[in-house]
This record gives structure tokens, C-alpha cells and sequence, in this order.
């Protein structure tokens, strides 16, 4: 497995230059449209709160019984049931 050309040569010094002309004009939102799309984001939390106590012990329970189907369906595909 080898890495293309593309990857292994430096840049020119005018892609370089076309690197950094892109950088500068990057578009950037104002200060005044990030803080108002912060305050709409903050409003429209639905706020769900911490997690369940025994999150943990409720996903492994499911991850449990869905190996256990998997493994039924895998015994009567193979005809040992």
C-alpha cells in the first residue's frame, strides 16, 4: 500500500499563498448571529435531564436479550432446535 504522489511532495510556494488567501477570506457568522443562534438553541432545550439511575444495567439487559435471540435464531437456522 503506497501513499499517491499527491501526498509525499511539499506545497509550491503559490499554493501556499492560494492556501492562506482561502484561510483569510474564510466566511465567519457574526458575533451577533452566533449569540442570537445561542440564545434560540438555549430556548428550544427540551431539557431531559441526567440519566436514569440504572442506565447501565438496562442497556446491558437489552444488549443480553438480543444475544440471546440472536443466538436462538442461530441454533434453528443450523436445525439444532
Amino acid at each position: 500500500m503506497t501513499d499517491g504522489p499527491e501526498r509525499e511532495r511539499e506545497l509550491t510556494s503559490q499554493e501556499l499563498a492560494f492556501a492562506e488567501q482561502l484561510h483569510v477570506g474564510k466566511p465567519v457568522p457574526s458575533a451577533r448571529f452566533r449569540g442570537a443562534l445561542g440564545r434560540h438553541l438555549t430556548d428550544r432545550d427540551p431539557g431531559y435531564g441526567t440519566r436514569p439511575a440504572h442506565l447501565r444495567l438496562m442497556a446491558s439487559g437489552c444488549l443480553a436479550a438480543g444475544a440471546l435471540v440472536l443466538a436462538l435464531g442461530l441454533l434453528q437456522a443450523t436445525g439444532a432446535l
